[in-house]
């Protein structure tokens, strides 16, 4: 009978709610270091997390990249970013960003290249691997978060 009573009490499918969790540890940050920065940006990226990506980028965003086959530079701001990111997110089943070392960083964080390891994978038999570096410029806003405010990609595919 006491056994009746204890599992009866007991619902897995109900556990307490944890008091003592450390909310400073999560998976997200609130972007007021720029490691947090890097950390939300490979969050975005691994749960296809569109609000959150948009979160790390300036009102005044800019994207550039260098065009090899057409040898002209290719920018874009917010908007044209949000689509295309959008668009990868739609359509890859499984996104895996590695931010390795910083390669450069400026005295007060505003200007960081970092290297970067992307594999997307749109269906099993369909994987990129991409290497590159980012050459991101930040600004601090007024409640204290930082943004991306240009991002130039400096990889070489």
């Amino acid at each position: 009978m006491l056994v009746v009573i204890i599992i009866s009490s007991c619902n897995p499918f109900a556990p307490s709610i944890d008091e003592n969790l450390n909310t400073q540890s999560g998976i997200i940050s609130d972007q007021t270091t720029v490691q947090g920065v890097f950390k939300n940006f490979q969050y975005a990226y691994t749960f296809k997390d569109t609000l959150i990506y948009s979160n790390l980028l300036n009102n005044k965003f800019l994207f550039s990249y260098r065009d090899y086959e057409k040898g002209v530079d290719v920018s874009w701001g917010k908007e044209e970013e949000m689509r295309v990111t959008n668009g990868l997110f739609q359509n890859s089943q499984r996104l895996d960003l590695i931010w390795n070392n910083i390669i450069s960083m400026n005295s007060d964080s505003t200007q960081i290249i970092r290297s970067f390891n992307l594999s997307i994978a749109f269906n099993p038999t369909d994987i990129i691997f991409i290497d590159g570096k980012v050459n991101l410029k930040l600004n601090k806003t007024e409640n204290g978060k930082w943004q991306i405010i240009n991002w130039i990609d400096e990889s070489n595919y």
